[in-house]
């Protein structure tokens, strides 16, 4: 007999590219069986949102999703857009002038300017198309939904740019890639940093937590332990960082690179 118990969350429609999921009272997860990331919908009394949409090759799957429970497009007032990588936000371009579309600011910047390094480009193969950004979130902000409060955090380290959202009351967290079920982590890109990641992850342990809805994987009902987890898993791949960077002697990697930028300055003398 197997110890696990049973799911809380309950699966409303499956196809074998994508599943809609119930993860509380008006709020759906959209889990693609691709590389793309998963896509919520939470229903508020006032508006409705997106919080991230998925690769564009996987919108009719989104809309198939949002269309077993009644949601059209036309229906959605925001999509927020977690960080600038593709997975999360190729969909985002199918809802401009339908909704008001929101990032972080250093995402924001990246995506206007069509960073194609730090959205992953090439790694998901997405169009490149414009994906505009209406607004521009800083840590603090506050998107009310009516029957839902979602706070903007700031939680950088898997990339510069990261943002989780929460709602205090219900015990929501959408934390995107920076945390995962299980304290799975999302991975350190070029922007990010390890001991942002730590620093975010000591906020999230701070939090009155009920429900993770994260980037990637299941919705889990155990934040706690998967933030405990991956603080562990965080500092030990600090350690071994530095661990790494001794073996390099990353002093004397480093020196070409200072002389490098010394001769360009001299260009401009």
């Amino acid at each position: 007999m197997s110890d696990r118990r049973p799911s809380p969350f309950k699966t409303l429609f499956d196809t074998d590219v994508a599943s809609l999921i119930q993860a509380a009272d008006d709020v759906y997860q959209i889990r693609f069986k691709n590389r793309a990331a998963n896509a919520y919908l939470v229903r508020g009394s006032k508006r409705t949102i997106m919080i991230d949409v998925g690769l564009s090759t996987n919108y009719p799957q989104l809309l198939a999703c949002l269309g077993h429970i009644g949601v059209t497009p036309d229906m959605i007032d925001m999509v927020v857009l977690s960080h600038e990588h593709l997975d999360h936000i190729g969909a985002a371009y199918h809802f401009h002038g339908r909704a008001y579309i929101a990032a972080h600011r250093l995402a924001a910047n990246k995506i206007m300017l069509r960073d194609d390094f730090s959205m992953l480009r090439k790694m998901f193969n997405e169009p490149n198309v414009p994906i505009d950004i209406d607004i521009w979130l800083e840590e603090g902000n506050l998107i009310d939904l009516g029957n839902f409060r979602l706070n903007v955090m700031y939680t950088p380290g898997h990339t510069s740019a990261c943002i989780t959202l929460f709602d205090q009351d219900k015990g929501l967290l959408f934390a995107s890639d920076t945390l995962m079920p299980g304290g799975v982590m999302g991975g350190v890109f070029g922007s990010g940093s390890i001991a942002d990641y730590i620093q975010s992850l000591e906020r999230l342990k701070g939090l009155n937590s009920k429900i993770l809805l994260s980037g990637h994987g299941r919705l889990s009902d155990t934040p706690q332990d998967d933030v405990r987890i991956a603080l562990q898993r965080s500092h030990a791949l600090l350690e071994d960082t530095a661990q790494l960077f001794d073996a390099l002697d990353a002093r004397a990697n480093f020196e070409p690179i200072m002389q490098s930028v010394r001769d360009l300055n001299k260009l401009d003398d």
